[in-house]
């Protein structure tokens, strides 16, 4: 018997030159597993090298955008490959030659938080969520702080890096991580109107002023990714870090 390939977990359709990449992974929010990076990464690939896509919008079915690590497989292996692809995944949005934008229209946490701060254009629902949690796993924002530290000031890096607590996404447009918060019923006509604009640019143009735009973020990532990676595994295998992730865990089943 032939063995069936798991369902597809990120789904890709191109409409007036806009490819809409959206993650449906809904049986653990959105959870950064090795399935759910692999599609992403293919599909982004994949826009980037079509010719009747202008602009990217990563998106997510339901109101759940992205829960982070998938610490089920965090917790059973180690994270080495798997940090070094977010690092990866962050530099592939930041460096191709199309923009690319997000739409958060409820709850993002940490490794999301990433393809967030990676991406050119971010627009969040007022009362989306975010929250950085990894220091309450005993773990540090290190492969996401290339991009997320890059775009918030320092102040509120510091406020919700080491707080780990939730913020609005009211909060997150006044700290810079994202470029605007609107209310939740506006979300999909403001994104409409972002793209609509961003479609009028050249891809000459776009391009160019990309590269202009990213210059700094890129070679940071290029600079201290492997490190953050590296320190991201160091962390993800730590006893600490391994016994505050069990006791998450078992919380979510009772």
């Amino acid at each position: 018997m032939t063995e069936q390939p798991p369902p597809e977990l990120v789904h890709y359709e191109v409409t007036e030159r806009v490819a809409m990449i959206t993650l449906d992974s809904q049986h653990n929010r959105n959870a950064l597993s090795r399935q759910l990076v692999g599609e992403l990464f293919a599909h982004l690939e994949r826009a980037a090298a079509d010719d009747d896509v202008t602009v990217v919008l990563v998106q997510a079915s339901g109101r759940v955008f992205c829960s982070g690590a998938d610490l089920a497989e965090a917790s059973s292996g180690s994270m080495v490959e798997g940090a070094r692809r977010i690092v990866d995944l962050q530099r592939l949005i930041v460096s191709m030659d199309k923009p690319v934008v997000t739409r958060v229209a409820g709850a993002v946490r940490a490794g999301g938080i990433g393809i967030v701060a990676a991406s050119d254009i971010a627009v969040a629902a007022d009362d989306a969520t975010f929250a950085l949690t990894e220091v309450k796993l005993g773990l540090a924002a290190a492969i996401i702080s290339l991009t997320v530290h890059q775009r918030m000031g320092p102040r509120a890096a510091a406020l919700t890096t080491l707080g780990g607590e939730t913020f609005s996404g009211a909060d997150a447009a006044a700290y810079g991580l994202v470029t605007k918060a609107v209310p939740f019923d506006q979300l999909d006509a403001e994104i409409g109107q972002v793209c609509a604009s961003l479609a009028t640019g050249t891809a000459q143009g776009l391009r160019e002023s990309k590269r202009l735009l990213n210059a700094d973020l890129l070679t940071r990532i290029d600079q201290e990714g492997e490190e953050m990676a590296e320190l991201s595994a160091r962390l993800f295998a730590s006893a600490d870090a391994r016994e505050a992730m069990a006791a998450f865990l078992n919380r979510k089943k009772s």
